[in-house]
């Protein structure tokens, strides 16, 4: 779902709007949490008003679910005929999402007790399931090609990329720039297959 979806239907939207106001919105959020998100705040960076950021998300919340997301649609890889190749480049992408957006802070927000249900689902229906989901597919297809065990435990495997970046993080090491392709062996190779090269 587009974010704008997200967004109070009426009058024609200026995307000019939403392009200026989501990014911002999505950074001070990662940033400060959701209760210290401020409208005022955003709408000063943006370069807009509160007037017409309210005529688009009416409130705190409903901006903060069009940011995150946001989050969602920044190119996700496509498909090849490499199963592999592309479980590397889906966890690259993660990768790049979660460090470029900010959004590290923004998981750590999605667990703590007080978040409004609706944001969390939200959360989740744009960024963990489609996730999961592209990351299965990687495996899937590994295994349909007889590259990986029919076997396999799939639901666990596509836990392991994501639950290594956090527990980098958890230990206040940074993750090594081979990481991706590291990470992606050893799920490839967990799920019985050979690691190509």
């Amino acid at each position: 779902m587009n974010p704008s979806t997200l967004a109070r239907a009426g009058r024609p939207r200026d995307g000019a709007i939403d392009a200026a106001v989501l990014p911002v919105a999505l950074r001070q959020l990662a940033a400060r949490g959701l209760t210290a998100l401020s409208v005022a705040a955003v709408a000063e960076e943006a370069g807009t008003t509160r007037p017409a950021i309210y005529r688009r998300w009416p409130t705190k919340l409903d901006l903060a679910v069009a940011a995150v997301a946001g989050l969602a649609e920044v190119d996700p890889p496509q498909a090849t005929a490499d199963p592999f190749a592309d479980l590397v480049a889906e966890v690259a992408h993660f990768r790049r999402c979660i460090g470029d957006a900010g959004a590290l802070a923004l998981a750590g927000v999605m667990l703590q007790d007080g978040v409004d249900p609706v944001l969390r689902r939200k959360y989740r229906e744009h960024l963990v399931t489609p996730r999961r989901a592209r990351l299965r597919g990687c495996l899937r297809r590994g295994v349909e090609k007889g590259l990986l065990a029919t076997d396999a435990d799939l639901d666990i495997a596509v836990s392991l990329p994501t639950g290594s970046w956090y527990a980098y993080a958890v230990s206040g090491r940074p993750a090594p720039r081979d990481w991706a392709p590291r990470v992606s062996a050893q799920v490839w190779l967990a799920c019985g297959g050979e690691v190509p090269g």
